[in-house]
């Protein structure tokens, strides 16, 4: 897998106060689950965000983010950050939360054995 340790490192220090959090391998990069749902993540050159359809477009207002097209179709409720825009602690907290507020307010989905 290939992804900036060093920034998967960061999202894990954000994240470090919460229970419900995961990793797992996904999209040939690394993906935090939070509440079961995938909440962030690396791949080999992005940064990625699940930010749900409705706040979709307030997303991709803000600098440095783009729809993630990772199949060649964007995916609506998702969006790449580029690394200028996760410079800060603070910068990339808040597309965390972003991620975050999402996918906890979805069900949880139960683990898999």
């Amino acid at each position: 897998m290939s992804y900036d340790e060093a920034l998967a490192e960061r999202v894990r220090d954000v994240l470090s106060t919460r229970r419900d959090v995961e990793e797992r391998k996904m999209f040939g990069g690394l993906c935090f689950m939070v509440n079961g749902g995938m909440c962030c993540g690396l791949t080999s050159t992005s940064f990625m965000v699940r930010v749900g359809p409705e706040q979709f477009a307030d997303a991709l207002a803000q600098p440095h983010a783009r729809p993630m097209d990772f199949t060649g179709r964007p995916s609506k409720g998702m969006v790449y950050v580029a690394p200028a825009g996760l410079k800060t602690k603070a910068a990339l907290a808040k597309w965390v939360k972003r991620g975050v507020d999402f996918v906890t307010t979805l069900p949880a989905k139960k683990k898999k054995r």
